[in-house]
């Protein structure tokens, strides 16, 4: 009876067993045969229905800031730095609210510079001049206690050397600069030239000396968006510009353009009121633009597209300057007044009160001297805090 009770409990256990795999086996029996029936790519939705998006490649990056380093250069009417001023003779405005300037320094402060340089095959016949003012960047720019990295670019951008004090190495990178491809990332060159500053320290003064045509293609980064991170970064932008045309003019003689459709001598359009007509203020004709203008509305609208005049405007929005150059003593010049400029320069540094937390941040500095031409920065952009 024991044997007989034991092999009916194994038999109805059994029985229990098949009663539960039989469910499990059909649901994977079906899910098998949906899987081998679901399309391979994703499913297109439903009219009307809304997808999901993704999240953000980048996450949106709030910042602070808690001080506020202001870069300034003064001229007199003769366009001559004027070096005598003290901390009284200044007055600084953010966004129409009077600042207290802690501190004010007079070119003393070590530079880290950022060098972004071109090396497309674009300007091929410049690029013995360039490689040639190494040394001007060192002796000039840098100074004893200054370091810098070189960034090139033309398809890529690439990091030629990294932050170095070391004038021979520096001297070198430039002396061995190569001929690249046909394409001009210039903004992606910017941004990472920004980034590596950032990482500077606070104390010492960040600079941007790009030597490069005025002339972007195929970058992933939007100029604004890299003139907002300058400008948070407390970073100035000059530009020494080159000129294709020029370069074409030592290269390869190649056929000339169509000729003119006016008789020399005579102008295709007709003057603008109240001025008059030369070739001068013909040449001058298509620059009269409101850079300043411009440069804050490139500022405020990160995400746009700029085609025209980015270096002009990346100087403008950072309190920099732009110079073309067409010669190759006029790229030695260009370096050198920067250098000079540097080494005059006042910083005014404040930490930003009674002001909004958001959005443009307008900065104004006067002198207390009459007579003077000031040139700084015009602000900063400042997103929306998190809520």
């Amino acid at each position: 009876m024991v044997v007989e009770g034991e092999g009916m409990s194994i038999m109805k256990r059994s029985t229990a067993v098949r009663i539960f795999l039989t469910p499990v086996l059909l649901f994977l029996m079906l899910a098998t045969l949906a899987a081998a029936q679901a399309p391979s790519g994703p499913i297109p939705p439903k009219p009307g229905v809304q997808v999901q998006q993704p999240p953000p490649d980048k996450p949106t990056v709030r910042l602070k800031v808690d001080i506020v380093n202001a870069p300034v250069v003064v001229t007199n009417s003769k366009d001559e730095l004027v070096l005598d001023l003290t901390q009284k003779d200044f007055r600084v405005f953010d966004s129409g609210v009077e600042q207290k300037i802690e501190d004010l320094d007079v070119g003393g402060a070590p530079l880290s510079v950022a060098i972004v340089v071109e090396r497309s095959s674009r300007i091929e016949a410049l690029l013995p001049a360039i490689r040639r003012t190494g040394i001007l960047f060192t002796q000039t720019v840098l100074g004893p206690e200054g370091d810098a990295t070189v960034i090139g670019y033309d398809d890529e951008v690439m990091k030629l050397i990294g932050f170095t004090s070391d004038h021979d190495a520096i001297e070198k990178t430039f002396g061995n600069l190569q001929k690249g491809g046909s394409g001009v990332r210039l903004y992606d060159a910017l941004e990472q030239a920004v980034v590596a500053l950032r990482d500077r320290p606070a104390e010492r003064r960040r600079v941007i000396i790009t030597v490069a045509e005025a002339v972007d293609s195929g970058s992933e980064e939007k100029l604004g968006q890299v003139l907002r991170q300058a400008q948070l970064a407390n970073i100035t932008i000059y530009s020494v510009g080159l000129s294709s045309t020029a370069a074409a003019m030592r290269g390869p003689q190649q056929q000339s353009g169509p000729p003119p459709v006016t008789p020399p001598g005579t102008f295709g359009l007709p003057p603008l009121p109240g001025s008059v007509q030369t070739p001068t203020s013909e040449q001058q004709r298509a620059g009269n633009v409101d850079l300043l203008g411009l440069a804050l509305w490139v500022v405020e609208h990160a995400s746009a597209v700029v085609r025209e005049r980015p270096l002009e405007i990346a100087a403008v929005a950072t309190g920099g300057s732009y110079q073309s150059v067409l010669r190759d003593r006029a790229i030695e010049t260009a370096i050198d007044k920067i250098g000079g400029e540097l080494h005059a320069q006042y910083t005014l540094s404040y930490h930003p009160v009674g002001t909004n937390p958001a959005g443009f941040h307008e900065i104004k500095i006067t002198v207390d001297r009459p007579g003077l031409k000031v040139r700084s920065r015009p602000g900063y952009y400042l997103d929306s805090p998190e809520a």
